[in-house]
């Protein structure tokens, strides 16, 4: 059966502040390790209202001690919010304290609004445009040593020197990452949850084009997409309004924790409020746990993807827990002790 992992944005809600939500997801965490998902991964956003993970760095942490088994990392490290060396020594530290749990996932964008990226770059050098591709290939020279002769950054070192960076993952929603990672030959995960881009065309180049590497000998491929499973599909649309409800009104600027599944229900939807959620639903899978299961597989042969990563943004945190709990007996996953 396919490898589910998880990842986590650390959901604030109107009942669940963002330091709430981080102990939420230290206690998934412990979940998701016993169920026997393979990885546990946690975002990097700045400045949104419904969105308590903005260090992915030091949760990793933190998650990586209070569970045994499952691979934990970033989805993902922002790079043009941070200097390749600091991240390079971060992830450094992270390897060495928990040996083969970690991954180093990378994105492009900034994780937020033109203000608040440049709030998180104002001390950094200045750097025209999109800047992605000259911070990887400097992560890259400094884990391998290739700088040249003469390079200021030659005898640069990131330490601790004597462990190896963990594997690096290339994020994207669109084309780029999947022909860089391909490239390159590194693993890619595809943000299909909230991609305009088609899944499948990113996936199946990535595969076509795919080049080995010494860090990776073959293609693989992880799909991120959105979830909200529940005993019924009653219970699974309740619990998706809230859902619902947060994308009609980002779609018109309002950034707000939560709602709950009854402010959902109450609110009054224009017509394009329900157009924009019909739209959005296209990217969220909702149902009982046998709709969601037929759906993800039909993803997973559309896309050819070797790994499905699911992300939950629900009000309840009980709800979330069960969702992946009815995930996790569907698809067979061996529990561990």
């Amino acid at each position: 059966m396919i490898p589910l992992s998880i990842l986590d944005l650390s959901p604030v809600t109107t009942a669940t502040p963002g330091s709430v939500a981080l102990r939420n997801s230290l206690d998934l965490a412990r979940l998701a390790d016993r169920l026997g998902y393979t990885r546990y991964w946690v975002a990097e956003h700045h400045n949104l209202a419904n969105v308590g993970s903005s260090a992915p760095e030091i949760m990793i942490g933190q998650i990586a001690a209070v569970t045994s088994h499952i691979r934990v990392g970033s989805g993902g490290v922002m790079l043009p919010n941070h200097a390749p060396l600091m991240v390079a020594e971060r992830f450094k530290v992270l390897e060495a304290l928990y040996p083969g749990r970690i991954d180093l996932g990378l994105g492009r964008a900034p994780g937020t609004d033109p203000v608040t990226s440049y709030a998180l770059r104002a001390r950094q050098d200045p750097r025209e445009g999109d800047d992605f591709l000259e911070r990887f290939q400097e992560l890259l020279l400094l884990e391998g040593g290739g700088f040249p002769e003469g390079h200021p950054f030659r005898k640069v070192r990131a330490v601790p020197t004597d462990v190896a960076l963990p594997p690096i993952w290339l994020l994207g929603s669109s084309g780029y990452s999947a022909e860089l990672a391909a490239a390159v030959g590194l693993g890619f995960a595809f943000a299909h949850h909230f991609a305009d881009y088609d899944a499948r065309s990113a996936m199946l180049s990535y595969r076509e084009h795919f080049k080995p590497s010494p860090a990776l000998a073959t293609p693989y491929a992880i799909l991120g997409t959105a979830v909200i499973a529940a005993d019924t599909d009653a219970e699974a649309e309740r619990i998706a309004g809230s859902a619902d409800l947060h994308y009609a009104r980002r779609a018109k600027g309002e950034y707000l924790p939560l709602a709950s599944p009854e402010e959902a229900a109450a609110y009054d939807y224009t017509p394009i409020d329900r157009e924009r959620i019909a739209r959005q639903r296209s990217r969220l899978v909702v149902g009982s746990i046998e709709r969601v299961k037929e759906r993800l597989l039909g993803l997973r042969e559309a896309t050819q993807a070797d790994e499905l990563m699911i992300t939950t943004m629900v009000y309840d945190h009980g709800a979330r827990r069960h969702s992946y709990e009815l995930l996790a007996r569907a698809f067979s996953l061996v529990p561990r002790t």
